[in-house]
């Protein structure tokens, strides 16, 4: 079997569209808000602020994630994606005319967590339908193709959104010329609602059978976590995922820091703003990169040592910007750890989708955003408490490559996995 199988059918091209293009449109939405909120000439964030915004964004749908998961695995979930697409479509619109109007009170941090709230309903739904549209053997290139694609799709949309807010800004005011990118963004989410309609009622689940009107959520969360539980292998899985995404945001957050207030002059924003989207395209690169070698990686070594190689290949990587404070080599280490955390996530997503039966998937893979959007504002946390204004820190990367290391250690033990899980499959 080659190590690249690749899936082919319509129904998973139709799922890529849908996915990719609302991605897109997330990097879009994202490169506006950052501008607004980190990036302006009258905001000059601190690690606080920063951890705050990631925080803010993530919290709410950490708390409704696992009620979202027993919907996804009790109606139609190409409807579900297709609506929640035209509600964040909606959304938009609202948040657009709060920017231009300059506000920044709690009305357009309520839009924006339902936002960001109803982006992941949509990311786990279409995670959960991935198995019923491709092979069990294709699941691993599926998922590198899927998530990577969408990665890279946020890359893409973020560096338009920049481009697009350099031409806007000579003519126009920056609040207006940011609503004026969450309109392209709200435009791109109604393609995104479009395609997602084009898959069947039926085409990503929940089969037929297991459809019921009744929606029971404590009990039924609670059967999808037991299920969970059964599972050690994906459970610790999620973890590691959970883990590594925490590491990797904090070290976001000190790039940011990094690119705003110390790589470039703090009174000149959009300098940092460029330069931190150039130091996130590399990354994205990176992840490309990681996507290509994950079903070779698997293939060669077997998922469980694989995830263990790939979670402590960048640990050199962190102790170098420990020591040296240097913008060339904070890229490079960016695009290392952003690749290897891409290998980790694809490995374990397959992991889950091919031990979890699709009865309780929607609700596991709830329960994983759920984990991970918890180890990413964990991640924020640290970065806040350890954080200058500066960004600089040895302490902050040392930190992070010790918690890769324990985990390497003890929660991806060979012992604690099922024989299964050793293999590609």
């Amino acid at each position: 079997m080659s190590r690249w199988p690749i899936p082919k059918g319509g129904a998973f091209a139709k799922l890529l569209r849908a996915r990719w293009i609302g991605q897109i449109s997330d990097g879009i939405f994202q490169s506006a808000l950052a501008s607004f909120v980190l990036f302006s000439p009258e905001r000059q964030p601190n690690a606080v602020a920063a951890a705050v915004a990631f925080s803010v964004v993530l919290l709410p749908y950490s708390v409704v994630g696992p009620y979202v998961g027993v919907f996804l695995d009790r109606f139609s979930r190409s409807r579900v994606v297709a609506m929640a697409n035209l509600i964040r479509a909606v959304d938009l619109v609202i948040i657009a005319f709060l920017i231009n109007s300059g506000a920044t009170g709690i009305g357009l941090t309520l839009f924006v967590l339902i936002a960001f709230g109803v982006n992941r309903l949509i990311l786990a739904g279409l995670s959960a339908g991935l198995p019923l549209v491709v092979k069990r053997e294709e699941l691993v290139t599926s998922n590198a193709i899927a998530v990577t694609g969408g990665t890279i799709g946020v890359v893409i949309g973020g560096g338009i959104g920049i481009g697009v807010k350099n031409l806007l800004d000579k003519d126009l005011s920056s609040d207006y010329s940011d609503a004026i990118l969450i309109a392209i963004s709200c435009a791109l989410y109604l393609s995104s609602a479009f395609f997602a309609s084009r898959l069947g009622r039926k085409e990503i689940g929940p089969l037929e059978h297991e459809m019921t009107k009744e929606i029971h959520g404590f009990a039924e969360m609670a059967a999808g976590f037991k299920t969970l539980r059964g599972h050690t292998d994906a459970l610790r899985g999620i973890f590691t995922t959970g883990i590594q995404r925490g590491g990797l945001t904090a070290l976001t957050l000190m790039a940011l820091l990094l690119q705003r207030n110390t790589f470039n002059p703090s009174n000149n924003p959009d300098a940092g703003l460029r330069g931190f989207a150039l130091t996130m395209a590399i990354a994205g690169v990176g992840v490309g990169v990681g996507a290509i070698l994950s079903p070779i990686g698997v293939a060669k070594f077997g998922r469980h040592v694989w995830i263990k190689i790939s979670l402590i290949a960048p640990i050199p990587f962190l102790i170098l910007i420990a020591l040296i404070t240097d913008k060339v080599l904070f890229t490079i280490a960016g695009f290392f750890l952003a690749g290897f955390g891409q290998c980790v996530k694809v490995s374990n997503d397959a992991l889950v989708q091919s031990k979890i039966s699709d009865t309780y998937r929607g609700r596991v893979f709830a329960f994983y955003d759920v984990a991970v959007n918890g180890a990413i504002v964990s991640g924020a946390i640290l970065a806040a408490v350890i954080l200058p204004k500066s960004g600089q820190s040895t302490l902050l990367p040392l930190l992070i490559a010790a918690i890769y290391l324990v985990t390497n250690l003890v929660l991806l033990r060979r012992a604690k996995f099922s024989a299964r899980f050793l293999s590609t499959n």
